[in-house]
């Protein structure tokens, strides 16, 4: 199980964080932005300390993930087999310690799990609206892709 630290199809790009007494502006995405190509539908999606996600590979979205509360670790498996890193995992964790954006192109499968609080807080926003027809998931329990971490 080779581990990579750069796939094809993931950028992550820094974000800022604007503090204010009241309360901090945590900055996600512009039109203008690098990775940006379309806005399809933004949805929040939440994870328990130490529970999985996955499998799941999209085939047409172009995701945007922002992790503004908690921490969450992101595996990327790349099966594509005209991809140099084919075979081979990529992790990364996003908090608002490491704010960034991480955006991911189709073909690839992403698992994430839960690391901080008792709730982490995933925000995707989305390249397209939700199809159930557009990913392919291999849920965890079953799949023969081991979450490495």
């Amino acid at each position: 199980m080779d581990q990579v630290i750069e796939m094809k199809g993931i950028e992550l790009t820094p974000l800022k964080i604007f503090e204010a007494h009241e309360g901090n502006v945590l900055h996600g995405l512009k039109e203008t932005d690098e990775g940006f190509t379309r806005f399809g539908e933004a949805y929040f999606s939440t994870i328990k300390k130490d529970h999985i996600k996955g499998w799941k590979k999209h085939t047409k979205m172009v995701s945007n993930l922002i992790v503004p509360n908690g921490e969450v670790q992101f595996i990327f498996y790349d099966d594509r087999s005209e991809s140099e890193t084919s075979g081979c995992f990529l992790a990364v964790n996003l908090s608002q310690k490491n704010y960034q954006r991480l955006t991911v192109k189709p073909g690839l499968w992403m698992a994430f799990k839960g690391i901080d609080a008792a709730e982490n807080t995933v925000l995707n926003i989305a390249s397209i609206c939700h199809d159930p027809n557009e990913a392919v998931n291999d849920p965890i329990e079953s799949s023969t892709k081991i979450y490495p971490l």
